[in-house]
């Protein structure tokens, strides 16, 4: 489904502009011990303004085959450090790709999307460009971890925002939660896991349950230091899948052509 009717059928699925950049938040499962074996991978990075500069010779000489890189939050930041960050990943031969920290709080899911693909978050099938993401996760600003909306509002919400970024780019963005937060803020939502790929956070030696719906990851940060500047994280396939992942499907080219 797409557009309303994609969102209806998300929001039956649920249960019953800032200036300043989100800081970084611990993850409730804390420090995390290497990841035991996890098949098939390629590593990679996330990076913010936390990071400032870096050095990204480097990183790829240990290893580091992908990044992605905050581009946007809200509808009101728009990080300094993004521009040099992502060409200097590409530059050294890193597929990399944005993410945007999604406030649902402080403005509607569609504009946000439209400020995030305006700003860095817009996917091109050159090959070389990894999806966009949308960070959805622990409000960093106050006590309420879902931002004041309940499961309903709240898939609503995410729905709005990857059917807008589809309509703009020609693909669903990718998803980064966690368990936990996705399972109490969405209420376990099942609808988005068919169009959205997983990006995963959790801290330990496997990647164990996944949020509600999703049957596999597509990407799992599993520590926040480590090898690389910024945090640690594991594409669940080898290079030629990656590969793939950016370069989008045949039908999802055509339809960037189109947007």
């Amino acid at each position: 489904m797409t557009g309303t009717a994609r969102l209806a059928g998300v929001f039956a699925l649920a249960v019953a502009g800032v200036g300043s950049p989100a800081a970084a938040v611990p993850h409730p499962d804390g420090v995390a011990p290497a990841p035991r074996d996890p098949g098939p991978s390629v590593h990679g990075m996330d990076v913010s303004g936390h990071q400032g500069k870096v050095n990204w010779r480097g990183a790829w000489q240990s290893g580091a085959r992908f990044a992605y890189v905050k581009a946007t939050e809200g509808t009101g930041f728009r990080s300094s450090t993004y521009r040099a960050q992502s060409s200097g990943a590409r530059a050294v031969g890193m597929l990399r790709g944005a993410y945007h920290f999604g406030r649902p709080d402080v403005s509607g899911a569609a504009e946000q999307a439209r400020f995030f693909v305006e700003h860095g978050g817009d996917w091109v099938p050159d090959g070389r460009t990894l999806p966009g993401v949308l960070d959805i996760e622990y409000n960093p600003y106050g006590p309420d971890k879902c931002y004041g909306l309940g499961p309903a509002r709240m898939s609503q919400w995410i729905a709005e925002f990857s059917d807008t970024y589809r309509e703009l780019t020609g693909r669903f963005p990718a998803i980064y939660t966690t368990r936990n937060w996705w399972n109490t803020c969405t209420g376990g939502n099942t609808g988005f896991a068919g169009n959205n790929p997983l990006w995963v956070a959790r801290y330990g030696p496997e990647v164990g349950q996944l949020p509600a719906g999703w049957d596999q990851h597509t990407m799992w940060q599993h520590d926040n230091g480590g090898t690389f500047p910024g945090d640690q994280n594991l594409f669940n396939g080898e290079m030629a899948a990656l590969k793939r992942f950016a370069a989008g499907t045949a039908r999802q080219r055509a339809a960037a052509d189109r947007s």
